[in-house]
């Protein structure tokens, strides 16, 4: 599954492996379908908005300055 709402060519499909959560930002680390591990550090308000949790399924959308996610 790909995000073709959205411009970022680089999408990894995979499962959230562990978050690290600070008082202002957070390290989403992911597993990839292909056994990369993709870390995206992101607000920890954005980590609650999203329910974003150990195991959840995510796409990893890279761009050159940053990694997001989006649910699935």
């Amino acid at each position: 599954m790909s995000i073709s709402a959205i411009n970022v060519r680089n999408q990894f499909r995979g499962t959230i492996k562990e978050i690290i959560e600070g008082p202002v930002v957070s390290e989403v680390d992911v597993q990839t379908v292909g056994g990369l591990v993709v870390t995206s550090v992101i607000t920890t308000r954005s980590v609650k908005e999203l329910n974003l949790t150990v195991g959840r399924e995510v796409v990893a959308l890279v761009k050159s300055t940053e990694v997001s996610l989006a649910t699935l």
